[in-house]
């Protein structure tokens, strides 16, 4: 039978993570929240008030010029996203994310969930084909092959 990973306290994590060599800076004019970083990967975790002792702030990702990318999917590729550029997500960047949320993972006790555990997963899902399906129908763009000026194309 599996055994539930022990919850740790903030302060327990803390130490834990400085221990292992990962860099752990408070965030700048924010209280109880800490920027977690090692082998160019960060997160940024915050103190928590539930008996978990830490929420997640800023998801996990590759720092890029001193910022967290996010990755986005894009349907045929993966991008590494930040403020100033958007960058392809190469292997060698996933896996250095993959191992460091692992490391992260277990040092927390967070427990791995199925759809992680088989791969990336993505921050955002921009594929074209879905692109406007979360808005309200009557504000959806007209797809390319409904258009007036296509009709007759068939």
């Amino acid at each position: 039978m599996l055994k539930k990973p022990r919850q740790r306290t903030w302060d327990e994590v803390l130490s834990e993570l400085r221990r292992l060599q990962f860099d752990v800076q408070p965030v700048s004019g924010v209280a109880n929240q800490e920027r977690i970083s090692k082998n160019g990967s960060a997160i940024v975790l915050e103190k928590a008030d539930n008996a978990a002792g830490l929420r997640m702030v800023v998801r996990p990702g590759p720092v890029i010029n001193g910022e967290i990318a996010q990755l986005v999917d894009r349907g045929f590729q993966k991008f590494f996203h930040t403020s100033m550029a958007e960058f392809p997500a190469t292997a060698d960047r996933l896996t250095s994310l993959h191992n460091f949320v692992e490391e992260l993972k277990e040092v927390t006790g967070s427990v791995t969930l199925y759809n992680e555990a088989l791969g990336t997963v993505s921050d955002a899902y921009l594929y074209d084909r879905v692109k406007g399906r979360d808005l309200p129908e009557s504000q959806r763009p007209v797809p390319a092959w409904e258009q007036p000026e296509n009709q007759g194309h068939r």
